[in-house]
């Protein structure tokens, strides 16, 4: 299934320049795709094409492997440039990471030439009647002859209206987590467009249904198995959404920047030529330029965490790379929904005209950071800080 293969990046500070070089091109045509429901296939093959999704891939098998703070800014860089298209590659990376935490030497050896040949993964891991999202009932039956029959409807799959691959959670028998790789065009599998929350439009979270789909037992991942022990996988999997509201953070504070000196008029009061002169303005929109600065530095103190833990793995550096990634997603959290909302008072009512879409940010900072509540991270670094209470290893933290 293996197809051309896509220019291989290979090493931290390429993958970030062509991230920037991608979010610059993503950036003019970021709010008519909102405002359109524009779904961003070429800009999806645009990421595809540039090697971007292979930054993760071990260098035993072509990859750059890039650290965990590298990870962090790039997903920054793209969410700020779109921060639906910067959302679409969590999922990817993630997967990615399964395979190389739980992924036998062949099960690698095939999925990473597929990534580096940028046939990249979406995700079918929601469902919407189990009691919390971390639970499957889908059907999952391993048949005699070595196949698996899969059978049920996921919800919130993000990417996968664009991806060659849709990775699924499920149980297997006895009853253990395993990730199961299912191609997109396999005989059964419907995937359907009807996302329609109010922000991050367009990033293909709709309704994936398999039905009766059949895949060979060799496409199936023992997830269970990160979990016996210290683990920092769950940890990375939420430091990527912190670098998705950083980047919508980022976006909120630079349109800000541009109307506040381009459209908006000084208040009534106001004795400043212009409202970039105002030393109320300056000063309240240098707050907002604080809580960007320290969101990015949180952010990156957790990917440092996230790379002493992979060099140094033990009880003690996992627990640490969580609380950090829990910091870093709590402050990513609120920069994005309080700059997003608060830069409006700094322009006037002119910022709340439609033609603008200024409010795509707050939308997508609001849709996005309610994935896994502030709520949760703040109650485990305070435990952790107030009764010495490490996160528990539940690959949520």
């Amino acid at each position: 299934m293996t197809t051309t293969a896509v220019p291989v990046i290979t090493d931290d500070a390429r993958a970030l320049a062509v991230a920037r070089d991608l979010a610059a091109d993503l950036a003019p045509g970021d709010s008519e795709r909102d405002a359109q429901r524009r779904l961003p296939r070429a800009e999806v093959a645009a990421l595809a094409a540039s090697g971007l999704l292979g930054v993760t891939v071990p260098r035993a098998f072509g990859g750059a492997d890039v650290s965990a703070r590298t990870m962090g800014e790039l997903m920054a860089i793209l969410s700020e440039g779109d921060a639906s298209v910067g959302q679409i590659p969590q999922n990817h990376y993630f997967f990615v990471q399964v395979l190389r935490e739980a992924g036998s030497a062949a099960q690698q050896e095939f999925f990473f030439a597929e990534v580096l040949a940028g046939r990249h993964f979406g995700n079918a891991l929601s469902e919407r009647n189990t009691r919390t999202p971390g639970e499957y009932a889908i059907r999952f039956e391993p048949r005699a002859g070595g196949d698996v029959l899969i059978d049920g409807t996921k919800y919130y799959a993000t990417g996968s209206p664009f991806a060659p691959w849709i990775p699924i959670y499920a149980n297997d028998p006895d009853d253990r987590k395993v990730a199961a790789w299912v191609p997109a065009d396999a005989p059964g599998v419907t995937v359907e467009d009807d996302w329609h929350g109010m922000g991050q439009r367009t990033t293909g979270s709709g309704t994936v249904r398999f039905e009766q789909v059949v895949i060979p037992s060799d496409w199936v991942v023992p997830v269970w198995t990160m979990f016996e022990g210290p683990e920092v996988f769950g940890a990375f999997g939420n430091y990527l959404h912190a670098g998705i509201d950083l980047g919508i953070a980022r976006a909120a504070l630079r349109d800000g920047k541009d109307l506040i000196r381009r459209l908006a008029r000084p208040g009534a009061e106001s004795t400043a030529a212009r409202p970039a002169e105002d030393p109320l303005v300056v000063h309240e929109f240098g707050e907002l330029a604080l809580r960007v600065r320290t969101a990015a530095a949180l952010l990156h103190e957790a990917g440092d965490a996230i790379d002493a833990a992979r060099a140094n793995l033990s009880v003690e550096s996992a627990a640490e790379a969580s609380l950090a990634v829990a910091a870093a997603r709590a402050e990513t959290d609120r920069a994005a929904v309080s700059v997003a909302s608060d830069v409006f008072a700094l322009i006037g009512s002119r910022a709340t005209a439609n033609e603008l879409n200024l409010h795509r940010h707050w939308r997508n900072a609001r849709t996005h950071t309610l994935h896994d509540p502030r709520r949760m991270k703040i109650q485990h670094i305070g435990n952790h800080a107030l009764n010495d209470v490490p996160p528990p290893p539940s690959g949520l933290i």
